[in-house]
């Protein structure tokens, strides 16, 4: 179970009226607690009579989810053979899932089928039903923004469940948890919907969760949340717990969110969001005291991508967007949900405020792009210089690692810009460099960008590492590589190979 380390804490602030009449009758307020309609909504015990009847019929269609991974822990030299090997280890982890077709598909979260410190796939995915038979399972998609995946096992004639109506879903319904929590088999909870369309301060598309109070713990991650008609109405995905366990504050991501994602996974299409190509920051107090404005009203433009939508419908850095396609951007409404659950193509309003004055422009919104390219535009320079791990990357970036002592990712415009070069240049960043490394000794460090190695163009970690390959079957022992460096002409420097 994904977890968030806080405290919530919540203050409900009650208030009276008072109705001041001349010549009208007084019409008698009564207490909400008193209301004739308190005694249809409350069953005469108070609560379902057992919840038995209901999970018999649900429980054969949620399953355990156990996976194993090998991980590289780092690499090992035969001083016998002269080689390096890695050195490996292999991760078990887990969750639970449910079936939504008799024909073996089933719903899962991502981080359950996740491993590694890059977000790998698993390598190996086992299903075991309620009956303990077993099934080796398929990724046949993963969406990271939304934490969700969807699996299949090779079976027919399997029990499943549907998606409900979660919007439907209204704080104070009794639902029903049905997961793997703590490594134990098939576990029931039940409790209340404490909140819906609860905004955590994540952001992005899928920062709505229906908040439960049910017990939810590690390894309930994935498994569904059910109303008492059967409907899976939610996903348990995460809790926010100061010790690591239920404190009764989870969250399920709503079906009606999930529903398009599992689609998508199900039809073998990538997940489409909007998308308007700026970089943003709230505008907290400090802020809006700066800039003359209310607070917590509006998004501060930080950053705009050359030729993205923002900048074709000409928004601008400094400009602070208060209201897109009519709706008011909040904390609890940013702008990121808004865009992001935009259909790419749609033209909208924005509404900014520029020096002062409010103005509207409008977008055609654009198609965000995955998640690790997003993840590379958020390169810093000045970040602490961090030694190379052994423990993570593809096998060209681990070739990398080992041969030149360098951490390396392909420049895009955005880190471009960020490292002080034109953001038409093609090539490596580094991201870091060892200390103990050629590399290191001769003053390569983060943010300088690699153009070529013996004098071809290299643009991957994938590039670089056959180079290095290739100069060591021709016996050499180093290789030329031409570095830029921020605020000078590019250089040539011989850098060793490692031993």
């Amino acid at each position: 179970m994904r977890y968030v380390y806080g405290i919530t804490s919540a203050l409900l602030v009650g208030g009276t009226a008072l109705a001041l009449v001349t010549q009208s009758p007084v019409i008698a307020q009564v207490a909400q607690n008193e209301r004739s309609e308190i005694a249809k909504a409350v069953p005469r015990a108070g609560a379902p009579e057992s919840f038995a009847d209901l999970v018999e019929q649900l429980q054969p269609a949620v399953v355990n989810i156990s996976t194993k991974q090998e991980v590289t822990l780092g690499v090992r030299l035969d001083p016998f053979a002269g080689t390096r090997e890695p050195v490996t280890q292999e991760q078990q982890g887990g969750g639970s899932g449910f079936l939504i077709s008799d024909d073996g598909y089933i719903v899962t979260n991502n981080h359950v089928v996740t491993g590694g410190p890059r977000g790998e796939q698993v390598n190996q995915v086992t299903v075991t039903l309620t009956n303990g038979k077993e099934f080796q399972a398929k990724i046949v998609g993963r969406d990271v923004a939304s934490d969700l995946a969807l699996l299949k096992i090779d079976a027919t004639g399997m029990p499943f469940v549907k998606f409900g109506d979660s919007g439907k879903a209204r704080v104070g319904d009794w639902v029903v948890a049905i997961g793997n929590p703590l490594g134990l088999g098939s576990t029931v909870t039940a409790g209340i919907i404490s909140a819906v369309q609860r905004n955590i301060g994540n952001g992005g598309a899928y920062d709505r969760y229906i908040q439960t109070d049910t017990a939810i713990n590690r390894g309930n991650s994935g498994g569904p949340l059910f109303d008492l008609h059967g409907n899976v109405v939610g996903i348990n995905n995460m809790l926010i717990s100061p010790v690591g366990a239920n404190i009764g504050v989870n969250f399920a991501i709503p079906a009606d969110a999930a529903i398009p994602v599992i689609n998508a996974l199900r039809a073998g299409e990538r997940v489409e969001r909007g998308y308007l190509g700026i970089g943003i920051a709230p505008v907290g107090e400090d802020m809006a005291a700066a800039l003359g404005l209310p607070k917590d009203r509006g998004e501060f433009v930080q950053r705009v991508e050359d030729d993205g939508a923002a900048a074709k419908a000409g928004i601008k850095r400094g400009d602070v967007v208060t209201k897109v396609n009519g709706k008011d951007v909040t904390p609890q409404q940013t702008l990121s949900y808004i865009v992001a659950n935009t259909k790419p193509g749609t033209r909208i309003p924005i509404e900014v405020v520029r020096d002062g004055k409010t103005m509207t422009l409008n977008a055609v919104v654009g198609t965000r792009p995955p998640e690790d390219q997003l993840a590379g535009n958020d390169f810093d320079p000045e970040d602490d210089q961090a030694t190379p791990d052994d423990n993570s990357g593809s096998v060209s970036d681990k070739a990398v690692q080992d041969n030149l002592g360098l951490a390396v990712q392909t420049l895009t415009p955005d880190i471009a810009r960020a490292v002080g070069v034109d953001a038409s240049t093609k090539g490596l960043v580094i991201g870091a460099a060892s200390s103990n490394s050629d590399a290191g000794r001769k003053g390569l460090r983060r943010g300088d960008v690699i153009l070529s190695v013996n004098r071809t163009p290299v643009t991957t970690s994938e590039g670089l590492a056959k180079a290095v390959a290739e100069a060591k079957k021709a016996g050499r022992d180093a290789v030329l590589m031409e570095i830029l460096r921020r605020g000078g002409p590019s250089a040539f420097i011989a850098i060793r190979i490692k031993p």
